[in-house]
């Protein structure tokens, strides 16, 4: 570990950390920052952490740290008030699908998708497909996920695709729509499925609704045209878990 003090912001490293705050630059190099203690320790428990950068004196996890001024943090937070612990995380690697997947198209939120990722997370989602939305490894939907987006196999793929791929793998695939469909209520689900959400103001794309095998709907006061799409995630995902046929 080196805990000699990074007093300044022009320094090699500081520099490079620097860097991943673009998105280009999270991709080249498949890692991104995290921020908060908490966030960190969730990269640490799933091996996910590189190095860590703090303005503490003590190490707070066995990977090689590094002690920065608040100076220094100011440079490399995207936070209005430094946090005391960065980590320098890897980006995840695609892994088995699982059985219970969440597909997202064109969440551009940051915040939308970081709470989409927390709510597949405390619902049983094994896998989360994500095409032409925010970048997963903004700091906003990390701080929105609160690092859950550690315990998710997360991948970018084309959901048209995808989705024809995993239809023939005997997964159901069930669309949200807000103006038709069965309600969420009286469902019935295989367990074998995607949940396809879709754009917080037009929904699911209709090339991508006709490919579902069943779509369903929130019943709701008629005076509420819909719901944020983060809110919606959560109760649908607690929905299908209780609808399996």
């Amino acid at each position: 570990m080196d805990m000699s003090l990074i007093n300044s912001t022009n320094n090699f490293r500081v520099k490079q950390w620097s860097k991943l705050k673009m998105r280009r630059q999270r991709d080249e190099q498949k890692c991104f920052i995290a921020e908060g203690y908490h966030i960190v320790a969730e990269a640490f428990k799933q091996n996910r952490l590189i190095e860590v950068i703090t303005t503490e004196k003590n190490a707070p996890f066995p990977v090689p740290t590094f002690h920065v001024t608040y100076e220094v943090m100011e440079k490399l937070t995207s936070m209005a008030t430094p946090t005391k612990v960065l980590g320098i995380c890897r980006q995840s690697q695609e892994g088995e699908i699982g059985q219970n997947i969440l597909l997202v198209e064109q969440v551009h939120h940051p915040g939308n998708l970081g709470t989409i990722i927390r709510n597949g997370a405390a619902f049983g989602i094994d896998t989360m497909v994500v095409e032409n939305s925010a970048d997963v490894y903004n700091a906003k939907v990390i701080q929105a996920s609160q690092g859950m987006l550690f315990h998710l196999n997360i991948i970018k793929r084309p959901l048209a695709t995808f989705v024809a791929e995993i239809k023939v793998q005997g997964y159901q695939i069930i669309g949200s729509d807000v103006r038709e469909g069965t309600p969420l209520h009286s469902a019935r689900v295989h367990a074998k499925r995607a949940l396809l959400l879709g754009n917080e103001g037009e929904g699911v794309t209709e090339n991508l609704l006709s490919q579902c095998d069943m779509k369903v709907h929130i019943p709701m006061n008629a005076r509420c045209e819909s719901l944020n799409v983060g809110v919606a995630a959560g109760i649908i995902l607690y929905g299908l878990q209780h609808a399996e046929a």
